[in-house]
């Protein structure tokens, strides 16, 4: 048997890292820009994120949820805590698919409508209704294209509130950043108004926080830039550093319902030592804060290159979520990085390379990147 083929794939061999590094089987070490895909938050083989996992797999590593697993409410509380929602409700799952799919789910059980707004450019997923959410017709199989969704564009707050007016929209989704969709930036006065149109409405507003956020853009979450607060909040990715790990938060007006949501593997002890032991080195190393002053930094160092390189012609984002935006093709580029530079970086579209390192990453780490970004683009 061999693997479906997927994925177009770079020919490296990663086999260990540490922090912002990763080397290949070869003993050639890559600065890593890309984190995975936004994934690993805490770095590589932090020592105690491994620690945290061997200790909790000496003891169990699996059992059902049909009993007690104090490790899901210390995580619920610490996830409280950290995010400013200690009023919320906590569901684990375990990918940032399941955890919109959940989101959708609850939100129609909830208002008992089957409509949801979602804009143009978005990524939400490659499940059921998560898929039907993006706006990509090339993922969207006949299966799933049943109907549910309308795309709308970002930051086009008339369009939105005429679609809410209606009075049958189930839910809006927004990424608060786009990821997939270029680093697109939803705007403060559009975020506020669209709120308080779901309120009006009585539809539910959810935040897709699962590249965004957990610390990504210099705040726990990304909408907190927005000041709003959304019925429900989807999480993935850097919430346990590569342990396959999602959860949605649950505002305190949804009761829950024995039956209506499940899950075999979500919240198992092992993803939930991950997690905690995430949410520990996040705290005592300041990683959010971190995430803030240098993706500020490296914006700055990037809109100084963008001066004197003219391939450049964008540069955006917040935090250590950033998109470049080049007049030749990204994938000319993000070769040249890797093959000849040795850095990843991730990518969106045709012409923008998306940086999503490591929550823990220096200054020294980004202008290491701007001496790379350089060489690449000569």
């Amino acid at each position: 048997m061999k693997l479906y083929d997927v994925y177009p794939l770079l020919n490296v061999n990663i086999v260990r890292g540490e922090g912002c590094t990763v080397w290949d089987e070869k003993g050639t070490p890559y600065l890593d820009f890309y984190g995975g895909h936004a994934v690993i938050s805490v770095g590589h083989g932090h020592p105690d994120y491994v620690k945290a996992i061997h200790q909790q797999l000496a003891n169990i590593g699996f059992y059902s949820n049909s009993v007690i697993n104090t490790l899901q409410q210390e995580l619920a509380e610490r996830l409280g805590k950290a995010s400013g929602y200690d009023d919320y409700q906590l569901f684990l799952v375990n990918s940032g698919a399941e955890a919109n799919e959940n989101a959708l789910k609850l939100a129609s059980f909830h208002n008992g409508r089957t409509r949801v707004l979602a804009a143009q450019k978005a990524f939400h997923g490659r499940t059921s209704l998560a898929v039907e959410a993006t706006d990509n017709p090339k993922i969207i199989a006949p299966i799933n294209a049943n109907g549910h969704v309308t795309y709308l564009p970002l930051n086009d707050i008339e369009a939105w509130e005429a679609e809410l007016s209606k009075g049958d929209v189930c839910a809006c989704i927004l990424e608060c950043i786009q990821g997939v969709g270029g680093i697109r930036m939803v705007e403060k006065d559009f975020a506020r108004r669209l709120a308080k149109a779901c309120r009006d409405n009585g539809t539910v507003l959810i935040c897709d926080e699962i590249q965004c956020g957990y610390g990504r853009s210099g705040k726990f979450f990304a909408h907190q830039w927005l000041d709003i607060r959304p019925d429900l909040i989807t999480v993935a990715k850097g919430i346990a550093n590569g342990f396959p790990m999602s959860a949605l938060l649950i505002s305190p007006q949804f009761t829950p319902v024995y039956g209506q949501l499940g899950t075999t593997f979500g919240g198992n002890h092992l993803a939930c030592a991950a997690a905690i032991a995430v949410l520990d080195i996040m705290e005592r190393e300041q990683l959010v804060e971190n995430a803030r002053q240098t993706g500020d930094y490296l914006i700055e160092r990037l809109r100084e290159l963008q001066k004197t390189q003219p391939h450049i012609t964008d540069v955006r984002g917040r935090g250590l979520m950033i998109g470049i935006e080049l007049d030749i093709p990204q994938k000319e580029v993000r070769s040249k990085l890797v093959y000849e530079q040795h850095c990843f970086t991730g990518c969106s579209g045709t012409h923008t390379l998306r940086l999503l390192p490591p929550l823990c990453i220096t200054r020294q780490d980004a202008g290491l990147f701007i001496e790379k970004l350089n060489n690449a683009l000569i």
